[in-house]
């Protein structure tokens, strides 16, 4: 299997070297891989890619959201019909919101959402036989940072493939910046990013420095957020 990481694979190929169910071994599968009988099946182009135990993912330049199973996701009040709120997450149809699905919310307590708000929610439902369904509460019923976002800020769209560097521990973007501001961002697997620094020109700074990141290396990526704590600060770099 090693020989294929790291490697371009198109729609259609089959990785015969690993199987929907390998002894001992829990295999699950990402983005672009379908199960089909025994074999393993590609289903975007892309760069197959493999994260320890047995994770397994296509990483391709994708705009277009396809809705998955426990995806964390921002999304947009658009519709408000009865006890169901209507939310726009940039699939191919409106995913449903339950006002029961909110930390603390009761047939009394509702909660407090309005058409056009922005929120950070979890997919509970999602396949091609059913309307994706959102949660804004975990298995606990707590809200663990999902919920309405009513805090200002700069909501901006970007390439899936560079929502996924974001939600990466490691993503180096933010470890930079986090060393230079003070910022909250959210990230949406669903290639929209909500962030707010201190002010709005640092608020804009932040969106444009994560926006150039993507065709970054490290290196250079470094030397962009150096560049940008100076100028924030006022310093001249001449």
């Amino acid at each position: 299997m090693e020989k294929h990481i790291g490697c371009l694979v198109m729609p259609g190929d089959v990785l015969d070297c690993i199987k929907p169910v390998e002894e001992n071994k829990k295999v699950i599968l990402g983005p672009g891989l379908i199960e089909d009988g025994n074999f393993i099946k590609i289903s975007k182009p892309g760069i197959l890619k493999f994260r320890q135990p047995g994770v397994y993912w296509i990483d391709c330049h994708q705009k277009r959201y396809v809705p998955a199973k426990n995806d964390s996701v921002i999304g947009i009040i658009t519709q408000k019909p009865g006890d169901i709120f209507r939310v726009d997450i940039g699939g191919s149809e409106l995913a449903s919101l339950s006002y029961l699905s909110f930390e603390g919310a009761t047939k009394r307590n509702r909660p407090d959402v309005k058409i056009g708000d922005i929120v950070y929610a979890k997919l509970l439902v999602a396949n091609k036989d059913m309307e994706p369904e959102l949660v804004c509460i975990d298995s606990h019923g707590r809200s663990s940072g999902m919920g309405v976002i009513r805090k200002g800020g700069f909501l901006f769209h970007c390439h899936i493939n560079l929502a996924r560097k974001l939600l990466n521990p490691e993503c180096v973007v933010l470890k930079q910046l986090g060393r230079r501001f003070k910022f909250e961002i959210a990230v949406g697997i669903n290639g929209r990013v909500w962030v707010k620094a201190n002010n709005e020109i640092q608020t804009i700074a932040m969106a444009n420095a994560v926006m150039a990141s993507e065709l970054m290396n490290n290196v250079q990526i470094e030397t962009m957020c150096k560049k940008l704590s100076k100028v924030s600060s006022g310093i001249d770099e001449d």
